[in-house]
C-alpha cells in the first residue's frame, strides 16, 4: 500500500450528526464497509466508489446500518 492511496473522508453521522474523518484506502478498489460513529458508538455504512480506470476516489455513500445502497 502507498501513501498516496490514502484519502481523508469527511462528513457526518447518519444518526448523531458528529463530524467524523475516515481514512479510505483506494488501494482496495471500490468496496462497502463498516466503521463505527466515533461519538455515538453507531454503526455507518460506507459505500466506497472507486474509478477502475485511475484509481481515484469518485464517491462515499454513507448511511445508517439498514439503509440499503
Amino acid at each position: 500500500m502507498h501513501d498516496d492511496a490514502l484519502v481523508n473522508h469527511d462528513f457526518h453521522c447518519p444518526y448523531c450528526d458528529a463530524p467524523l474523518t475516515f481514512v479510505i484506502d483506494t488501494s482496495q478498489g471500490s468496496h462497502a464497509t463498516w466503521e463505527d460513529c466515533h461519538q455515538c458508538c453507531a454503526p455507518i455504512q460506507l459505500e466506497i466508489v472507486v474509478s477502475p480506470m485511475t484509481g481515484e476516489l469518485e464517491a462515499v455513500l454513507t448511511g445508517r446500518d439498514d439503509d440499503v445502497f
